[in-house]
């Protein structure tokens, strides 16, 4: 892709989103960059970002257990309290956690009084990140921090093998999900940068 197209994907795919103070921190399940991950959320929850923290994910990979369950354990490890935690075991997909995770909620502390969101989740896969909670979760405040373990600037993702990788295939997987009705556009956005060249 030219420097141009580089610029728009990324520009698209990890978009500048404010950091609020909000009702709910949402930690989207992961196998890799755990440390970042917690490190990244408990920071937040010392700042009073969020009270309650929804961490989703189910065993992926032939793991022998749910990713939430790992991710609350070094969260408990580093001092948040079990209580701040409510924990989604099944999902293993993002529209999954969405979905688990609100029903999650409806058992626990009730979605009614959730207004604002906080997501933390991968820097690569965050507009997909946002766009599942605008379909299946409309009407909600969305705020993000981003998490990014690759070890190079967000801004120069292009340039580390990994990160290109994965940011170009949340890319490519956009128009399919929309398709599908996996996700909705959210507005107040960049429209998706229709570039048809190789990678």
């Amino acid at each position: 892709m030219s420097p141009d197209a580089l610029r728009l994907v990324g520009a698209y795919m990890m978009p500048e989103v404010p950091l609020l103070p909000s009702d709910l921190g949402f930690l989207f399940g992961t196998r890799h960059g755990v440390e970042e991950f917690c490190g990244t959320a408990m920071a937040l929850w010392e700042r009073g970002m969020f009270r309650t923290l929804l961490v989703s994910g189910g065993a992926t990979a032939g793991a022998p257990e749910p990713e939430a369950d790992v991710i609350a354990r070094r969260l408990q490890a580093l001092g948040m309290p079990g209580s701040a935690l409510v924990l989604e075991r099944e999902a293993t997909n993002t529209g999954a956690n969405v979905i688990l995770g609100m029903q999650k909620l409806d058992e626990t502390v009730g979605r009614a009084a959730v207004r604002s969101v906080l997501v933390i989740g991968k820097a690569c896969s965050l507009r997909r990140y946002l766009m599942t909670l605008e379909r299946h979760w409309p009407g909600l405040t969305v705020s993000a921090c981003p998490v990014n373990y690759f070890g190079v600037a967000a801004d120069c993702w292009h340039e580390h093998d990994e990160f290109r990788r994965r940011v170009l295939a949340e890319y490519e997987k956009i128009p399919a999900y929309l398709e599908q009705g996996f996700l909705s556009e959210v507005r107040g956005y960049a429209p998706y940068p229709d570039i048809h060249t190789p990678s």
